[in-house]
């Protein structure tokens, strides 16, 4: 029989953290659980990310991922954003990190043709595409494209190519 792989899907924003858990037994996936970080939007900005690393510590301790895997950064236009965006990334993957779990990263394209068969995917087929795949999750957009990084994770793990489709 095979082993059982839990893993921690993360897509990182500073409004919204979006975080799903999955099983994996061999080729078979099955939901855990779902949901999304909510920061206070109008708090300064260490306050936020206290609040996305502190959400992301307690689902580690509550579901024991044995991995992680965090969308890669989308580069924006706009330095600021990129950066605020980094560090929202820095506060979702420590915790993970500092569990012992190897955390992937995946550029989003690649999720999006994982879960759905093309990288130019929109929000609303990788959510249609979650809800067939692992029936059950009637996730929001953050919550599903996060439960999209844990399939594409579980697809990949343990190949070595290249990640940036």
């Amino acid at each position: 029989m095979s082993q059982t792989i839990r893993i921690l899907g993360i897509d990182p924003g500073l409004a919204a953290t979006g975080w799903g858990v999955i099983d994996q037994t061999g080729t078979r996936l099955s939901l855990v659980a779902h949901g999304t970080i909510r920061a206070p939007v109008k708090a300064p900005l260490p306050q936020r990310l206290e609040t996305i690393f502190a959400a992301v510590e307690a689902l580690v301790a509550e579901h024991g991922p044995h991995e992680a895997a965090v969308e890669d950064q989308f580069v924006s236009a706009n330095a600021g954003t990129a950066l605020k965006l980094g560090q929202a990334r820095a506060a979702a993957i420590l915790p993970a990190a500092r569990a012992g779990l190897s955390v992937a990263e995946y550029a989003p394209r690649l999720v999006k043709k994982s879960v759905v068969g093309t990288g130019a995917a929109e929000k609303t087929q990788v959510a249609a595409m979650i809800a067939i795949l692992l029936p059950g999750a009637k996730a929001s957009a953050d919550a599903a494209d996060a439960l999209a990084v844990a399939i594409c994770h579980a697809h990949h793990r343990g190949v070595k190519i290249g990640l940036s489709a």
